[in-house]
């Protein structure tokens, strides 16, 4: 039987008087690659904030490997396996790629790191070609992929990823999401929070759809991907 990871039931956010996350609630189980799609501002980063510690919530619950994880810090969080790739990426700028990589361990006790650090560059050879430049001289996808690596560097049992195509070249689109989808046939368990309705569900085994803080579908990622209310709203049909 499959273990469910990540549920959250009734999660209700707000900033001062605007309530941004509406009572959604949705699963994650083991071994899946889940999408969470909707426009900007329907309030995907709130939730995935909400979720890893990073910012309050009114109501609700978040179970994260069957315990609640209320009142957690991230940090926290994130040593129990729950890891999140933010918006914008947030590399250590004025460090190099191997140092970032090492901070992304900085929960760990294990004699491993940099055998963890070999598996990245595994992934993103361009890392290892880059191992000694400063993240801040680096492009924005190559940023992107850093900031992937590193939440690797964490072992995560869930990994969160935030919009990690935003803003990116066509080209280097395509490379994220190439590698999203090795990540997650490697073993990893993925949330994929994403405006690109199309790529994401292409990815998912299960999709949910977020509009003005409240999941208004959910189901196999292939049928959201077919049903006419999802093209017309999210993929220009």
């Amino acid at each position: 039987m499959t273990a469910t990871l990540l549920k959250v039931t009734g999660l209700k956010v707000a900033y001062g008087g605007i309530q941004a996350v509406k009572g959604a609630s949705f699963e994650v189980q083991q071994g899946e690659l889940v999408s969470l799609i909707g426009a900007n501002g329907a309030g995907k980063t709130t939730t995935l904030k909400a979720v890893t510690g990073t910012l309050p919530f009114a109501d609700g619950r978040i179970e994260f490997m069957g315990r609640d994880i209320r009142g957690q810090g991230a940090w926290d969080l994130v040593r129990q396996g729950l890891v999140m790739v933010p918006e914008g990426r947030g590399t250590f700028t004025r460090m190099t790629i191997v140092e970032n990589l090492q901070m992304g361990a900085f929960v760990r006790d294990d004699g491993e790191v940099d055998a963890d650090i070999d598996k990245v560059f595994a992934i993103f050879p361009r890392l290892k070609e880059r191992a000694k430049q400063l993240a801040g001289t680096m492009s924005g996808g190559e940023q992107q992929m850093l900031a992937m690596g590193r939440a690797l560097m964490a072992r995560p049992k869930v990994l969160l990823l935030d919009e990690p195509s935003m803003g990116l070249s066509p080209i280097m689109v395509d490379k994220i999401f190439e590698v999203v989808a090795d990540i997650h046939k490697r073993g990893t368990t993925v949330l994929l929070v994403e405006q690109n309705a199309s790529r994401a569900l292409s990815l998912a085994n299960r999709g949910y759809v977020m509009d003005s803080g409240e999941i208004t579908m959910n189901g196999p990622a292939q049928e959201l991907l077919n049903d006419p209310k999802v093209r017309a709203a999210y993929l220009g049909e």
